[in-house]
């Protein structure tokens, strides 16, 4: 498992109801417990009492994984049917899988709820798993 260091550009991993499958920009305040927990401060979150100041949380270590590597040309990128992608959508990074193309969206289905939804290709990347601390692709696609 990745150790983070204080400062640390992290996504953490939700395994709340309703966020399964979701992955949010956050920041490393600072590692407790051995590196077992990670106290974070999220990039998009906010605090419900103060919708001012993002929200700080501890988080286990199994939830969080370092930023992935950015694509060269993103704004080119083309996706192709049934390919896992993350979609960013309420204010997080949300795995699912191409289902088509629009004009210049690409319609998107999540597993987790059964939504159907099209983005443009700004709000989609590659999909890419973190496992024994590498980025590993999923290729699951078909033309």
């Amino acid at each position: 498992m990745a150790v983070f260091l204080k400062g640390d550009k992290v996504e953490v991993c939700s395994k709340e109801e309703g966020f399964l499958g979701s992955y949010f920009e956050a920041t490393v305040v600072s590692p407790l417990n051995d590196n077992t927990l990670y106290k974070v401060q999220y990039k998009n979150l906010v605090e419900e009492e103060d919708q001012t100041r993002p929200l700080v949380e501890i988080v286990s270590a199994d939830e969080v994984r370092t930023l992935p590597p950015r694509s060269v040309g993103e704004a080119n990128r083309v996706f192709n049917y049934l390919q896992s992608v993350d979609a960013f959508d309420n204010d997080g990074w949300w795995v699912g899988t191409i289902t088509g193309k629009q004009g210049l969206k690409y319609w998107v289905y999540f597993e987790t709820t059964g939504d159907e939804i099209a983005y443009p290709v700004s709000q989609l990347r590659n999909h890419l798993e973190w496992r024994n601390g590498k980025w590993v692709s999923s290729k699951k696609s078909f033309f």
